[in-house]
């Protein structure tokens, strides 16, 4: 919270004041028998008292002409759209939108303009929160990033004019000048071999029962997302038994998972993935802990059926243990599971139209944040040198080959549960 260092009475109703935030000077006016603050925007005391009393008499011609509005602290107009967005996620609308923008509010704005009146905050205030912002991130937030922040702010100002407490033109505008995007960090399939054999130690060191269940689940989760694309968390977390579905001819079986809630699904649409048989090996893991599953149950989950928040966590301490948590593009997490898919299907030559509604993105953005990889797709074609076929090394699981080929043989069986009870 800023802390006014140094204050000048011009009047009993109006007086100067600066902050330790700050190397301008703000004014305090008693009107209509409210105090309200308003920046001078001036660095000079002098020209600071001039601007007060300029200020003083704008405000008392709002008054006469039935204009002024009682401001109130930021804080308060903040919590009542809190209110408003919970009430629509309350009633199903908008509730990963909302309930980013609450995150928002409560880590970032509502601890900064805290008590500042909701009219005070201007593109002076809005600079120095922008410096706050940087110090808090330690870095500068990216255009996605200041995009949420923003639609979150709007959101506050909207309640301040819809309950009268600002004007309309006193809404300033909103800076969406952020850091580019940097190239993603992803995994060699030699790096995710490393990380997963670092999960499967954690798993068999387990101390309490509970820790290995989680290390057990997120050794599925890994496998879901490394070979599907789908984003971690809410896209992975929302799966179902009943998203699952199949094809097969007798010999060949193919998997499907429908995707219906995440972060693009607004834009994208639902969309069906193609999943690569890679994932059946966790897929049937899962079928032997969950024999009594239901369609609308989800599929991560514990063996007592409750969800757990420590994937992340536990994935992040493997990275630390294997060397892996740091890149020469960024830090890595479970979101680069999806990183290292998108990578690995480029450089085997899948079509990036086809990978983008697979991944529930755009052409532009593959471009935007792979265009490393590109030059690899087509290395024979530029480099006239053909080493033949590169061949991606298995890893090494404690229930993988013995189930592939149970899995094989055993397509009937999930035909026939499917028919039963409307999942594999």
């Amino acid at each position: 919270m800023s802390k006014q260092l140094e204050r000048h009475d011009i009047s009993d109703e109006l007086y100067v004041y600066k902050q330790d935030n700050s190397e301008r000077w703000y004014a305090r006016i008693k009107v209509a028998g409210k105090w309200i603050a308003k920046a001078t925007k001036q660095k000079e005391k002098e020209k600071a008292i001039a601007m007060a009393h300029r200020l003083q008499m704008e405000q008392g011609i709002l008054v006469e002409r039935g204009l002024f509005v009682n401001s109130k602290r930021f804080r308060d107009v903040a919590d009542k759209a809190i209110k408003a967005m919970q009430k629509s996620i309350d009633n199903g609308k908008d509730i990963e939108k909302y309930t980013t923008y609450m995150q928002v509010l409560r880590k970032y704005h509502i601890p900064f303009f805290d008590r500042t009146y909701i009219t005070s905050i201007d593109s002076d205030k809005l600079r120095e929160f922008d410096k706050w912002r940087i110090e808090e991130f330690g870095r500068e937030p990216a255009k996605s990033t200041l995009l949420n922040h923003n639609a979150a702010m709007q959101l506050v100002f909207k309640e301040a004019v819809d309950q009268k407490w600002m004007l309309a033109a006193q809404v300033p505008s909103l800076s969406t000048k952020g850091a580019e995007s940097q190239r993603r960090a992803h995994f060699t399939p030699e790096e995710y071999e490393k990380a997963y054999d670092a999960v499967v130690a954690l798993e068999g060191n387990s101390r309490k029962e509970k820790s290995r269940q989680i290390r057990e689940l997120l050794i599925d989760y890994m496998e879901f997302a490394v070979y599907t694309g789908i984003r971690a968390g809410t896209e992975m977390d929302n799966l179902t038994w009943g998203d699952i579905g199949f094809q097969t001819n007798g010999i060949a079986f193919q998997l499907f998972i429908t995707v219906s809630k995440g972060k693009t699904i607004k834009h994208t649409g639902t969309r069906e993935i193609v999943c690569r048989e890679k994932i059946l090996s966790s897929l049937e893991s899962l079928r032997e802990r969950f024999p009594n599953r239901k369609p609308t149950d989800k599929i991560f989950r514990l063996a007592d059926g409750s969800t757990t928040n420590e994937l992340t966590k536990t994935f992040e301490k493997a990275l630390i243990s294997a060397g892996l948590k740091t890149s020469p593009h960024g830090d890595r997490s479970l979101y680069s599971l999806r990183h290292s898919y998108i990578t690995w299907q480029l450089l085997a030559g899948v079509n990036m139209e086809v990978l983008a509604k697979q991944c529930g993105t755009s052409v532009a953005m593959i471009e935007k944040h792979y265009s490393h990889v590109i030059p690899k797709m087509f290395s024979r074609e530029l480099s006239g040198v053909d080493l033949g076929e590169v061949t991606v090394k298995k890893s090494i699981r404690k229930r993988s080959d013995k189930l592939l080929n149970i899995l094989k043989n055993r397509y009937k069986e999930w035909e026939a549960h499917y028919k039963k009870v409307g999942c594999i």
